[in-house]
């Protein structure tokens, strides 16, 4: 069982702009891409910052005359790696406040962008994959069950679980376990248990 990586989702070959890139440019790319943001990269293609349709916006309210790339972008850039989990990504999107990440190779050159967008793709996963993942990597190969010993149906990413497990804390494992694969917006427990192990239950 494992999430997916950076790699998988990411946008490769990202457009992006250099410092010297004028306001009206810059405008012009996020239009014709149809993207929120643009990575700001030096000669080496390696990121200095990134630069949105926010920090356009905010420099025109000021009633200044406008700038370029290098002076609108905020910096310095907050990046992932192509070798990341999603969910490492979402973490550190989700604290930033930052709706994309530049992704870097190991010298640290830009490789792709990464987008909410992106990670949205996850929960559009189909049903059957997400049913086929929980059935052979969590139950088969990391619980070591047999494929028939819990009933999996999965609708519309939502999980329902049910069969008989030997105890109620091996069915929160499993619980656990299928609440984080990709795709799963939440797990319906249905479990029936041999034995409670748990105090209080």
């Amino acid at each position: 069982m494992r999430h997916r990586s950076v790699a998988e989702l990411m946008t490769p070959t990202a457009v992006s702009v250099v410092p010297g890139t004028a306001f009206k440019e810059i405008a012009r790319l996020l239009d014709e891409f149809d993207v929120t943001a643009l990575p700001v990269v030096d000669e080496a293609n390696r990121p200095l910052g990134v630069v949105s349709e926010a920090d356009l916006v905010r420099h025109r309210a000021t009633g200044t005359r406008p700038g370029t790339a290098g002076t609108l972008m905020t910096s310095p850039a907050l990046v992932a790696r192509p070798d990341w989990s999603v969910v490492r990504a979402a973490r550190v999107m989700d604290r930033a406040k930052v709706k994309r990440l530049p992704v870097v190779d190991d010298d640290g050159r830009l490789v792709g962008v990464l987008s909410r967008s992106d990670l949205v793709q996850l929960y559009l996963r189909r049903d059957r994959a997400i049913q086929e993942e929980i059935v052979e990597d969590v139950i088969t190969r990391t619980l070591r069950l047999r494929p028939s010993a819990i009933t999996v149906e999965v609708v519309d990413g939502r999980v329902v679980l049910s069969g008989t497990v030997r105890r109620r804390g091996f069915g929160h494992v499993l619980v656990m376990l299928c609440d984080s694969v990709d795709g799963v917006v939440g797990v319906v427990d249905r479990l029936r248990y041999a034995e409670d192990d748990l105090p209080g239950k």
